[in-house]
């Protein structure tokens, strides 16, 4: 068993990819208080919480499975493109993963979107599995953030 790797899932949405796209930059302030089952609190510790360069804390609810806590910096960010890369360089999750690199990419289709993501990992170890466990939450997250999404429009 290979030491590094990539995993990769694609979930279509029917959330518009300019919405959805905002929703990902509101993060900060969205995700805690519409999803506290899955974020307890996220803070901006430098930067503006969105821009290359930028560090934030996480604090994950119950519904994390792997970690409570993780700290990402912003790596790059193409608004063109709708698409985000995010190192974790703090926290748990580095018990298991030397490096962990996410990819976030939110492309229109047919009113809706396609939201790509991607994970670049090197293990601590060989004992350690792959992180189908944090592409499963990027999933589900994305389909909660659909659903919000959906109900906004509806009121």
């Amino acid at each position: 068993m290979a030491l590094t790797g990539v995993l990769h899932v694609e979930v279509e949405v029917k959330s518009p990819a300019e919405k959805f796209w905002l929703a990902l930059g509101d993060g900060v302030k969205l995700f805690p208080k519409e999803f506290p089952k899955d974020y307890k609190t996220i803070q901006v510790l430098a930067g503006d919480g969105n821009a290359p360069g930028s560090i934030r804390l996480i604090t994950y609810g119950e519904g994390s499975p792997l970690v409570k806590i993780s700290a990402e910096k912003i790596e790059t960010v193409d608004l063109e493109r709708k698409s985000i890369t995010y190192s974790i360089i703090g926290g748990e999750m580095l018990e298991y993963y030397k490096t962990f690199k996410g990819t976030i990419t939110v492309t229109p289709k047919d009113g809706g979107s396609i939201l790509k993501w991607s994970g670049e990992f090197e293990k601590t170890g060989h004992e350690i599995a792959d992180p189908h466990v944090i592409k499963d939450f990027a999933v589900k997250n994305f389909k909660e953030i659909d659903e919000y999404l959906l109900k906004q429009s509806t009121v």
